[in-house]
């Protein structure tokens, strides 16, 4: 099971159905994966609430912004690994999409990483 590529594939589908919110499972690899979109702008809010004592996240996909979610492509899989060294980012799709990483100064986005000069786990790309 790959937690990840279910989470942004939900996020995806939403979109282009044009749904507002998706829940998903809440666990604080989701929800800092989520922090990490809300940061880039392709979600506008991240919560996490609670239905028959089981905790869940509510995240709400923002239609007016300029930053929509039209693909996701899985880089890193369970069965197959994939590390990046801060040389090897470069924009994406023109500066529109992001790449987003597993460091070990937490989720970070492309842009985020070569700030703080770090490299990672290759997680996804979205545009």
């Amino acid at each position: 099971m790959d937690v990840v590529a279910d989470m942004v594939n939900g996020l995806k589908n939403a979109a282009r159905s044009g749904k507002n919110t998706v829940s998903v499972d809440f666990s604080k690899y989701k929800n800092d994966i989520a922090m990490c979109l809300k940061r880039e702008g392709y979600i506008a809010t991240v919560e996490k609430k609670t239905r028959h004592g089981h905790p869940y996240l509510e995240l709400t996909i923002d239609g007016a912004s300029e930053k929509t979610i039209s693909e996701v492509k899985r880089i890193s899989k369970p069965s197959r690994r994939m590390y990046g060294g801060v040389g090897d980012f470069r924009s994406y799709i023109s500066g529109r999409g992001i790449l987003v990483l597993s460091t070990p100064k937490g989720i970070l986005s492309h842009r985020e990483a070569r700030k703080e000069m770090v490299g990672g786990e290759l997680l996804f790309t979205m545009w």
